[in-house]
This record gives C-alpha cells, sequence and structure tokens, in this order.
C-alpha cells in the first residue's frame, strides 16, 4: 500500500522547515553586504537597493509563514535603512537579534513552537475537479412502464447509467447505499406507497444535502408544483413528459459549470512564498504554475496558459510593476488577470503600483480564503468572457475560429509526441427539410441534442466544434481513423432514435459523417479536406454513414492534398 499523501499542513510544515534552513546562510551573506557597505560612499550606494530588498522580502516571507519576529526585525531595519538619522549600531543590532532568533528556531524546541503556531491554523481545502468526464448515475423512480422504456433510451443514448426503480422503498435504500448523480421522480403511487414528494423530503434530510432531482406529475396546478419546491426538486415535468425535453434538462443538471480547474501562474522571487501561495491556490482545487525569475515568466505564458497571474510586486531585476507593463504590451494578454502580492501596506504606493492595469493588490500576509476567493472571482470572469468570444451561443460548443485554432495547436504538439489523431466531420441529413417542415425552432432543437449528445459521450480532451449551420467537427486525440469511425457510428445510431416534437409532430434525425487521419494528412486544412471529402461520399452514399478517407481512396473517390 502506497503511503498517504501529505497534507496541506504537512508541506507548509515543509516550507517553514525550508526557510529555518536556509537563514543562516542568507544572513550571512547581507551582514557580509552590510559591512562592505559601510567602507565607503560607492558602496554603500551601490549595495543600498540589495539590502533594502532583503528586509523587505524577508519581513514578506516571515509573516507569510507565521514567522512574525522575523517579520517585525526585518520591518525594523528596512525602516532604519530608509532613515539617515538612525545610527548604525541600530541596524547592527537588529542583525544580531536575527541571528538569535536564527538560532532559536533551529533548536528543537523553537522548531516544535513554530509549526505548532502554523497547525492552529484552520484551513478548508477543496477537492481537485477531475478533468475527465464520467457517466453520470440516474435514478429513475416510476410505475408505468410505458413511458418508462422511452425515457431509459434516451437517457442511455447520452452515456447516463439509468437504474430503474418501480416503487419507492427499494428506492430509497438504493440511494442510501450508492447516491445517484440526479434522480428522476414520479410523485404518484399506488395506495401503500410513500407519496414521490415525502420520499425526496425524506432522503434530503437524511443525506444532509439537496440532491439534485425532477419531478414528474400528471398534476400541473399550483399546489403540486408548491409541494415539490418545498421537497427539494428541481425541475417539474407534467405528463406524458417529452424524453428530450426530460433529457435536456438532466444533462443540464449534472454537468458542472466548468469541469477545468482554473489556471492560476505565481510570479515570485521568494520561492517559499511563491510555494506557500500556489499551495494554498491547490488545495483550493487550482492548477499553478510557480516562476522564480521575472524574465521566465512570459515564455511560462504561452506553455501555460494561465486564467490569473499572481505577481509580486518588489522583485530584483524587474519589479512586478514593470513585468505587468511588458505583459500588458501583448495583444494576447491585455485582458489577463493579473493581482499584485506585496507586504507594502503603503495606499498611494499600491495605487501607484496598479497603474499598469492589475485587477487588485493583496497585502501579505495573505488570509487564505481571501486569497482563494479574489482569484477565483477574477479567474472565472475571464473564463466566462473568454467562453463567449470563442464558443457558438447556441450549442456550447467552439465556434468555427476557435476550432480550427485548436486542431493546428494539437496537431503540431502532435508532431512533437508522435501522436496519431482522427478527425470527423459531421453533417445533419436533410436538415433543410426539418426546418421546412417543423420550423426553426425545432431545427435549432435538433441541432443543441447533437451538440449535448457529442459533448456528453466524448471525452473531455477532444476537440468539439460547431463548424456552420448543421455542420460539426471533432478531432479525436490519440485515435485511429479505423477507431473513430467505430466511435463516430456508434453516436450515429443513437442520435438516429431520439425522438423529436414540433407541435403534434414526432420526428426523428440521422447525420452522415466523414473520418480522416492525422498525420496521413499532415495538415488541418487537408485533414479537413479529407474528412470533407469522405463526408460527401458518405451523403452520395444514402446518407446516415459513416465513411472513412481510406474507403473513399480504395474506391477511387478524390483522394485530399496539403
Amino acid at each position: 500500500m502506497s503511503p498517504p499523501a501529505p497534507s496541506l499542513h504537512d508541506k507548509l510544515n515543509q516550507l517553514r522547515q525550508r526557510f529555518i534552513e536556509q537563514l543562516p546562510v542568507r544572513l550571512q551573506q547581507i551582514t557580509a553586504q552590510w559591512q562592505q557597505s559601510r567602507t565607503s560612499p560607492e558602496a554603500e550606494a551601490r549595495l543600498a537597493p540589495e539590502l533594502h530588498r532583503f528586509f523587505h522580502s524577508l519581513k514578506g516571507t516571515g509573516r507569510s509563514l507565521g514567522f512574525e519576529r522575523i517579520a517585525m526585525l526585518a520591518d525594523q531595519g528596512e525602516t532604519a535603512l530608509n532613515n539617515p538619522s538612525v545610527s548604525e549600531e541600530v541596524v547592527e543590532l537588529i542583525f544580531t537579534q536575527l541571528a538569535e532568533e536564527q538560532q532559536r528556531l533551529e533548536s528543537p524546541p523553537g522548531q516544535q513552537k513554530a509549526l505548532a503556531a502554523l497547525n492552529s491554523v484552520e484551513f478548508s481545502p477543496a477537492p481537485a475537479q477531475t478533468r475527465s468526464k464520467r457517466q453520470r448515475l440516474i435514478y429513475l423512480c416510476d410505475d408505468e412502464p410505458d413511458q418508462v422504456s422511452q425515457l431509459l433510451h434516451h437517457l442511455r443514448c447520452f452515456g447516463h447509467e439509468v437504474v430503474h426503480f418501480e416503487d419507492t422503498d427499494t428506492f430509497f435504500n438504493a440511494v442510501i447505499t450508492r447516491r445517484p448523480d440526479a434522480i428522476i421522480m414520479d410523485v404518484q403511487f399506488p395506495l401503500g406507497h410513500t407519496a414521490g414528494t415525502e420520499t425526496l423530503t425524506s432522503l434530503n434530510k437524511l443525506m444532509g444535502e439537496r440532491l439534485p432531482s425532477i419531478v414528474l406529475s400528471s398534476h400541473n396546478d399550483f399546489h403540486s408544483r408548491l409541494s415539490a419546491v418545498r421537497a427539494g426538486c428541481n425541475g417539474y415535468f407534467t405528463k406524458p413528459v417529452k424524453p428530450l425535453d426530460l433529457m435536456l434538462a438532466v444533462d443540464e443538471l449534472t454537468t458542472p459549470l466548468d469541469d477545468e480547474p482554473l489556471r492560476v501562474m505565481v510570479v515570485d522571487d521568494e520561492p517559499e512564498v511563491a510555494a506557500y501561495h500556489a499551495l494554498l491556490l491547490e488545495a483550493a482545487g487550482m492548477v499553478v504554475q510557480q516562476v522564480n525569475h521575472p524574465a521566465e515568466a512570459l515564455n511560462a505564458l504561452e506553455r501555460f496558459s494561465p486564467d490569473l497571474l499572481l505577481v509580486d510586486v518588489y522583485m530584483p531585476v524587474c519589479s512586478g510593476e514593470e513585468l505587468a507593463s511588458i505583459i500588458r504590451q501583448q495583444p494576447e494578454y491585455v485582458g489577463l488577470p493579473i493581482i499584485y502580492l506585496s507586504s507594502e501596506t503603503d495606499s498611494q504606493k499600491q495605487l501607484s503600483a496598479m497603474t499598469a492595469g492589475v485587477e487588485a493588490f493583496i497585502t501579505k500576509p495573505v488570509v487564505p480564503e481571501e486569497l482563494v476567493s479574489a482569484v477565483k472571482l477574477r479567474a472565472e470572469r475571464l473564463r466566462l468572457l473568454r467562453s463567449l468570444m470563442t464558443r457558438d451561443s447556441m450549442t456550447g460548443l467552439y465556434n468555427h475560429s476557435s476550432t480550427t485554432d485548436l486542431i493546428s495547436k494539437a496537431l503540431a504538439q502532435g508532431y512533437r509526441d508522435n501522436t496519431q489523431h482522427a478527425m470527423a466531420m459531421i453533417d445533419i441529413d436533410h436538415f433543410k427539410s426539418v426546418n421546412d417542415t417543423h420550423g426553426h425552432l425545432a431545427g435549432d432543437q435538433v441541432i443543441i441534442t447533437l451538440a449535448r449528445l457529442l459533448k456528453t459521450r466524448l471525452r473531455m480532451t477532444d476537440i468539439i466544434g460547431r463548424y456552420g449551420g448543421e455542420e460539426f467537427v471533432i478531432l479525436l486525440k490519440g485515435v485511429s481513423d479505423e477507431r473513430a469511425s467505430e466511435l463516430i457510428d456508434t453516436l450515429r445510431i443513437d442520435f438516429e432514435q431520439v425522438e423529436f416534437h414540433a407541435g403534434g409532430a414526432r420526428f426523428s434525425c440521422t447525420f452522415s459523417a466523414g473520418v480522416s487521419s492525422f498525420p496521413t494528412q499532415p495538415s488541418t486544412e487537408s485533414l479537413r479536406l479529407s474528412a470533407d471529402q469522405a463526408l460527401y461520399r458518405a451523403k452520395h452514399q444514402g446518407r446516415n454513414q459513416v465513411v472513412t478517407s481510406k474507403e473513399q481512396d480504395d474506391d477511387g473517390f478524390p483522394t485530399a492534398h496539403p
């Protein structure tokens, strides 16, 4: 059995221990520089910035890691250097007191007391969100077999694991044994059975939370709906239920707003402080990249693509304000949220430092909950803005330009990693006829349904885009064209069996698809052309089928060229 992963407190204690171990060398070096600065006015002018930076950095790190006396002495040292009337003896006394505090911390009793101080702090870490999509577990409790079969089929088409119960007692015990992602429940059962609303109310009290639930009922009156709301339900459908409408509601209810964890880059020349802030953010479920030199920030930005930048204000070579200005001069980072971190408490200096267009100024030592809240609020706002610019408003899939850009980047990475990918072009069959016969609202419902089917059944790593109108494009990463064809064909079969409603009419739709392979087709355009020609072949052969570019080549159809 592998040892348990270290806790947040364990990791923070390791940081503090490392700070204690490195402190003697740092004090020895700065003391030597102080003594050298006293030899001549030229040496004093040359070494003054380094001495100021040492005290300022030590003050911020000490406060962040909980070494209050170290921080206090460093603050006194910084103040003394800024005041010409303070004698050299005062500064030398501060160095002496710092050395004494360092020796106290190095002794076992001192270490234990220092670490105990940190362990008294309460943190509320949140689990990191998984990046992989998973099958949703849905419990359906309904005793009417005619409707149940249709509901089961539609929910399973969208990749959900659905368990059906015909009585409330069995359903109740199943929820307690294995918590579902969502509940669909009829509220009326024969005499002798507990009503659905009562069952939901009891479950919510027992579980200590409100379970995601949708009520099915033959009543549409105010009081029936009110009792369902009071039972904690999230949705209400009157019978007969349109399976597609219910399926879309379940999909909305069980899909997190954003499965992708927020990405934060921390730029701080003090490794211990950067690591401390990284640990706090990682404990809240974020992915963090640390950069300890401003010169490395631009390359790290390109590689890591963060949602937010956390920057120390006072750094050697390049200040946080200068770094923010450099970043803001590049169009792709104009909207990137930047938050300053510093032990600076002077409000005028804080305002001056924010002239480069940063989002906020957080004073060290940070309050963990406030840091997480500030970062999350601003990073999620950028995510929303990016989504509005890169995604199709109707389906939530990537728009045409974003899809092309993401595929090009994936192919470039594929060359470096020597991996294969497959592209699928999908087109809804006879879509103009759907609009002409049933209206554009019905056509929109078909497009949205296919988009949801693709999103719920494919992996998060795959690129799914609406290419235009009723056409979609997918890049299946690390998959051969044969395997991609099998996957898309399974989706085709399930989509064909979805029932749509428009007024009193019921209808179904199909799609055709063409599949091409990378690196057989080496560029985004040649890959698209090859898949498009395979799609044309699928249409030519009667629609509602999947054709690979290899099949069309064997049949003598024209092939794509770069």
